[in-house]
């Protein structure tokens, strides 16, 4: 499905994946394609819909369950990724099209007389992850890292912290208002904060569990989290969040 956010800018779904458009008049930007089916059905609507091109493609990090599905539309578009991103969609061969422009920090793409400013936010769910603002819009396009009222996805696969928190800051410093995640529903910039907070509070207590000596059992008996026990997945996931973190800090802390 499609659904406008805001004047020229929309949100695509499929199943539980997102991601976002930019119509301008001389073509789009899109965001991460998904996967080939995906991709071919979107191009398809943006043709017959705006009578568009798709003329960049941002892909928000290398995991493929996003970036899957780039090859579709490589013959009319620019795919743009983070320069970690190109190494690892080459090492790991992800079924996508290898990004031709990369960039180190930001990178702003100006099409039709409109722009979107990417930027590298640093470590948290990969080492590639990059935001996607559209100012004129007011709007953020973020994957993974800032999930909506909901605890982070199970034992934080591929996840880097505290490192995490530092760019979750780093999010809250940008100007925008309205928050497009890769899953589930649309946020605030409040969201960035409330989700900083669990993720705060996930690593002090987690890190206070190390240092006691207790085990992960313990830990993940213990640190409740009961400020977020209404959050989406916290049954199935916070137990989750607890041992992971107590994974990464028992590996740097040292007594």
């Amino acid at each position: 499905s499609i659904t406008e956010i805001a004047p020229n800018l929309y949100r695509f779904q499929n199943n539980f994946h997102f991601s976002v458009f930019l119509v301008t008049d001389a073509g789009v930007i899109a965001t991460d394609p998904i996967n080939a089916d995906a991709a071919a059905w979107l191009e398809s609507e943006i043709r017959s819909r705006f009578g568009k091109e798709i003329k960049y493609v941002v892909l928000s990090h290398d995991h493929a369950d996003h970036s899957s599905g780039g090859e579709v539309w490589a013959d009319t578009a620019i795919v743009v990724a983070h320069d970690n991103a190109r190494r690892t969609i080459i090492g790991a061969k992800r079924p996508t099209a290898l990004p031709a422009l990369t960039f180190s920090d930001t990178l702003t793409l100006h099409l039709g007389g409109q722009t979107v400013e990417l930027a590298y936010v640093g470590r948290n769910h990969s080492d590639n992850m990059i935001v996607a603002h559209f100012p004129a819009q007011r709007a953020l396009f973020a994957v993974d890292f800032i999930p909506v009222r909901s605890v982070a996805f199970k034992t934080l696969p591929d996840a880097w912290l505290p490192d995490w928190i530092g760019s979750l800051k780093r999010v809250e410093a940008m100007d925008f208002d309205i928050l497009l995640p890769g899953h589930g529903k649309v946020g605030t910039k409040a969201d960035v904060a409330a989700f900083r907070g669990y993720m705060e509070a996930l690593w002090t207590g987690v890190g206070d569990a190390v240092k006691a000596g207790k085990s992960v059992e313990q830990a993940k008996a213990e640190v409740t989290l009961d400020k977020y026990k209404d959050w989406g997945q916290y049954e199935a996931f916070r137990p989750l969040n607890v041992e992971a973190a107590y994974r990464h800090f028992a590996l740097h802390w040292r007594r």
